[in-house]
């Protein structure tokens, strides 16, 4: 067998099929928004949120569901805020019982379902999430008139209210556990695949939901509450956007917490005192 003869052709051959994989890779990432599928888990089917009014904003696959309580049910509000929950979460679970966690004050509270979830139109998507936020708090606003507006998120949901806090004249915000989602993907899970599949996805974030440059522009007053054992958001996730929020804030660090923890009762008191005060300073005006 004459070896030599038949190296060229195994290069080129070898050639051919990084080729071809380069060619499938590249192609992957140009036709498939991986970050979706990766980051958002949408929770569908009819619930009922009992004590809190269903509520649509936009027709047609550009609908978001919102529901709306009350913190003190018999009264006008004062104020409204308007709520962003995680990325397997829906409204109807929390507004009504979160809405009276708020009685200090007399607040409506929107708790909004994304695009693909609950009852809301369209497919579960990134962009979708930033487009619904800023459609909310517009339809929010309407119905404010001059009365102040807040925004509230956890975890993903963050990212929602800074794109907002970002673009809109909101009075103040509360961050629980807010990632910067491309530092996040990058750091945690690019070892596993030599970022060869972190650093795409990582730039399919939509530029909207960059909670870092957003945390820059945003210059509203700003609660966050940060879990201190957090184990899907590490806390140094949890800093950059911190650090980077350009208003004047105030970190409550919750010793031990993990991701779901709630509040403890002494810190939960203390963040409903910094929020009236928050909240009081802003009517004042």
């Amino acid at each position: 067998m004459n070896t030599p003869a038949l190296r060229p052709f195994a290069r080129r051959r070898g050639a051919f099929a990084a080729a071809v994989a380069l060619f499938v890779y590249v192609g992957v990432f140009l036709t498939m928004n991986l970050a979706d599928k990766l980051v958002l888990y949408p929770q569908t089917g009819r619930l009922d949120a009992p004590g809190a009014e269903r509520r649509v904003v936009g027709e047609g696959r550009a609908a978001i569901e919102i529901w709306a309580s009350r913190s003190r049910p018999q009264e006008e509000p004062a104020g409204y805020a308007l709520r962003f929950y995680g990325n397997a979460d829906r409204a109807e679970h929390w507004i009504t019982s979160e809405a009276r966690s708020y009685a200090r004050q007399s607040i409506e509270l929107w708790g909004v379902n994304y695009p693909g979830y609950g009852g809301s139109g369209g497919a579960a998507t990134l962009a979708g999430v930033a487009r619904s936020a800023g459609q909310s708090f517009d339809a929010m606003a309407r119905v404010a008139g001059t009365k102040p507006v807040f925004v509230i998120g956890t975890s993903l949901g963050t990212t929602a209210a800074l794109h907002v806090a970002a673009t809109r004249p909101v009075a103040g915000c509360v961050l629980q556990n807010p990632p910067a989602l491309r530092e996040l993907i990058v750091g945690d899970h690019g070892w596993w695949n030599l970022w060869l599949l972190a650093f795409p996805i990582s730039r399919q974030i939509p530029r909207e939901l960059d909670s870092i440059r957003n945390a820059a522009s945003a210059k509203a007053p700003a609660i966050f509450i940060s879990a201190e054992s957090d184990e899907i958001v590490a806390t140094k996730y949890q800093r950059m956007v911190i650090d980077a929020y350009a208003g004047s804030k105030r970190v409550f660090l919750i010793p031990g917490a993990r991701h779901n923890d709630p509040l403890p009762p002494a810190i939960d008191a203390q963040f409903h005192a910094a929020f009236s005060e928050m909240f009081s300073r802003v009517a004042a005006r």
